[in-house]
């Protein structure tokens, strides 16, 4: 596997345990909607160690992280909360604990995976890669 590999584009086509995920991390209602079936596109830029990992949301709304694996970076949630989180990288996958879950990233079959668990519920986000 290349150093990057994640560098690209990705559509969301489809998720997994949504709404148990939601609730588990006390996501409000107006959020929850918001992000249900929501096209996503996830847009990586990658340099080596260091990522930019913007979210663009229909309607205009755009979340970006940009961190370097192994340093302590400041992150927001999906839910908008803003925090620091140490990003490493474990047999190529990009693993981030957030305040209440724990996030994973690979690229597998072509596809960005991202895996969110909280305390035994699994949340699992598939995209397809279009750029």
């Amino acid at each position: 596997k290349g150093t990057m590999a994640f560098a690209g584009k990705y559509e969301f086509e489809g998720d997994e345990n949504y709404d148990a995920f939601v609730e588990k991390i006390g996501l409000p209602s107006d959020k929850v909607e918001m992000g249900r079936n929501c096209k996503i596109v996830t847009e990586v830029v990658q340099n080596g160690n260091d990522f930019t990992w913007t979210q663009h949301f229909p309607g205009g709304r755009t979340t970006t992280n940009s961190f370097t694996v192994g340093k302590e970076a400041d992150m927001e949630t999906m839910g908008g909360k803003k925090f620091k989180a140490t990003v490493k990288m474990e047999d190529g996958k990009l693993v981030a604990d957030f305040p209440n879950y724990r996030h994973t990233a690979e690229i597998s079959g072509g596809k960005l995976v991202e895996i969110s668990t909280s305390s035994g519920v699994v949340y699992k986000r598939t995209s397809k890669k279009i750029a």
